[in-house]
């Protein structure tokens, strides 16, 4: 039996410009062996559901740098769940303050990876929130 990669999608959403990070954090999950997809800069959450969707992602790894965490996190779950999609995790990154972190797990962000995680803890996390998910 084969065991299929980890398929993660990275996007930058809204008018964020910095991809920096989110393109080391690409290159350590492929690195790791994980399938990754990149959609880069300036997508809207419309753009990114429908890239996870028709690429079939284990996560959606959102950067955000902007501040605008608390408003397009909302957003993308809501467009998930309105696409019927139960079984894909949603991952954020970037600066992100600590007092909203329990605030974007209890909506639903599966985890919440800080800028002074190190890539082998981020890819370890990310395959520990696979492993537990349900069967696809």
């Amino acid at each position: 039996m084969t065991v299929q990669p980890i398929r993660v999608l990275i996007a930058k959403v809204g008018l964020d410009g910095h991809d920096r990070g989110a393109k080391v954090v690409a290159r350590a999950l492929r690195d790791a062996g994980m399938d990754v997809i990149y959609t880069g800069l300036h997508r809207t959450p419309e753009e990114v559901v429908a890239a996870a969707v028709q690429e079939d992602v284990d996560i959606i790894g959102i950067s955000i740098l902007s501040g605008a965490h608390m408003t397009l996190f909302p957003r993308v779950l809501a467009l998930l769940r309105a696409a019927g999609v139960e079984d894909m995790l949603l991952v954020a990154g970037g600066v992100i303050p600590d007092e909203d972190v329990a605030p974007l797990k209890a909506m639903g962000v599966a985890e919440v990876i800080l800028q002074d995680t190190t890539p082998d803890a981020l890819v370890a996390r990310l395959g520990a929130l696979v492993a537990s998910r349900h069967p696809r």
